[in-house]
C-alpha cells in the first residue's frame, strides 16, 4: 500500500483516523542509530507501526523493531510523543491518518540488520550521515530528540 506524508501543507487531505503507533530510537554502542528505507514510500525511518489489540505499546515498539529489521531490542524509555495535527499520512487504500505516535528509546539485544516486506534497506546510521539520507522532517525530529537524551519527553 502507498503512503504519502503531508506536513503542514495547505492542500493536505483531511484526517479520518487516528491510530496509535509507535517508532523506536535504537542506538548502538557506537552512537549508531538503526534505520530501515521504508518500501511504501522509499524514506529513511525509524522502526515502528501500529499497535495491536493485546499488546502494550513498549510491545508493540519490540515487535515492530524485529518486524522491521531483524534486530531484537529492549525498551529503556520514551523519547517522546508526536501528535501534530498538521502531519497526516496518506494511504492507497482512503485512509488519511492524523499522526500519533510514541517514541521510544531502545538497545539492541540480538539479531542483525535484515531487511523485510516493509523495509527494502535496514543499517545502523551514523550520526553524521543522517544529512545524506532522504528522511521526513518528522523523524529527524524524533532522530533529534533521542540524541539530545532529554531530561523529560518531548510532548507535541
Amino acid at each position: 500500500m502507498a503512503r504519502t506524508e503531508h506536513y503542514h501543507d495547505p492542500n493536505a487531505p483531511k484526517a479520518n483516523s487516528i491510530v496509535v503507533a509507535v517508532s523506536v530510537f535504537v542506538r548502538d554502542e557506537q552512537g549508531r542509530v538503526l534505520l530501515i528505507q521504508r518500501t511504501d514510500n522509499g524514506l529513511w525511518s525509524l522502526p515502528g507501526g501500529g499497535q495491536e489489540i493485546g499488546e502494550t505499546v513498549a510491545e508493540t515498539a519490540i515487535r515492530e523493531t524485529h518486524e522491521e529489521t531483524g534486530v531484537r531490542v529492549d525498551v529503556t524509555g520514551i523519547v517522546g510523543v508526536y501528535s501534530d495535527p498538521g502531519h497526516v499520512i496518506e494511504y492507497s487504500d482512503g485512509e488519511v491518518r492524523q499522526q500519533f505516535s510514541l517514541c521510544f528509546r531502545a538497545v539492541p539485544v540480538s539479531g542483525r540488520p535484515t531487511p523485510s516486506d516493509e523495509s527494502r534497506e535496514v543499517r545502523w546510521v551514523a550520526r553524521d550521515e543522517l544529512g545524506a539520507l532522504d528522511i521526513h522532517q518528522s523523524t529527524l525530529l524524533r532522530v533529534t530528540h533521542g540524541y539530545e537524551e532529554r531530561a523529560e519527553p518531548y510532548i507535541g
